[in-house]
């Protein structure tokens, strides 16, 4: 029992680390708590709207995403001073 628990903390724990490398990806995923950039929804809108962030898709009337690709390649120029 104490290794399914200790399992269970691992996968929520690497839930937060791990972003995938292809499809789309909601918002949820790329902002914080539970994404890699630590901002604001309003900032990341802001950055949309200015260019500094990747444009989104529009999936149906009231869903948004974007292209992990592209969110792969804005954490990479933020770790390279780019961005």
């Amino acid at each position: 029992m104490k290794y399914s628990n200790a399992r269970n903390e691992d996968h929520c724990n690497n839930a937060s680390v791990h972003f995938p490398s292809t499809g789309l990806v909601r918002l949820k995923a790329i902002i914080a708590p539970g994404g890699p950039l630590p901002i604001s929804k309003s900032s990341w809108w802001a950055g949309v709207k200015d260019g500094r962030y990747p444009k989104s898709r529009k999936i149906s009337a009231r869903v948004t995403a974007w292209r992990a690709e592209d969110i792969l390649q804005l954490l990479e120029k933020i770790e390279q001073g780019e961005a």
